[in-house]
């Protein structure tokens, strides 16, 4: 799995390399009526790309890191449950129960 990785991410990384070649060419990006930026065609498409891929990529790790602990959890509950249920329960003697004298009414005789 690791060699596609490698092979997707060298992939990408020639096309952007070719895309930036036959595109270097200056443009000018109006921000306000007096603000303009000018720039190459190849850094404003990622610059884009990085203001649309940075957000979600934090909310994916966000998300995974949330789980992972959940998970953690659920499974040290499990671990816990497993080793409660392996024991053996401690057999417990009942103490004596107690007697209650009932009081005498004084007609009784001995």
């Amino acid at each position: 799995m690791q060699i596609v990785r490698t092979i997707v991410w060298t992939v990408l990384a020639v096309l952007l390399l070719a895309f930036s070649y036959f595109n270097w060419k200056p443009v000018e990006v109006q921000i306000w009526s007096n603000l303009v930026l000018e720039t190459k065609v190849p850094v404003l498409v990622i610059i884009s790309f990085l203001l649309g891929l940075v957000p979600m990529w934090l909310l994916h790790r966000g998300v995974k890191w949330r789980l992972g602990r959940r998970i953690g959890a659920l499974e040290s509950a499990a671990r816990s449950n497993a080793v409660r249920a392996a024991t053996p329960p401690i057999e417990r003697s009942e103490p004596p129960k107690a007697t209650v004298d009932k009081p005498s009414s004084g007609n009784e005789l001995p």
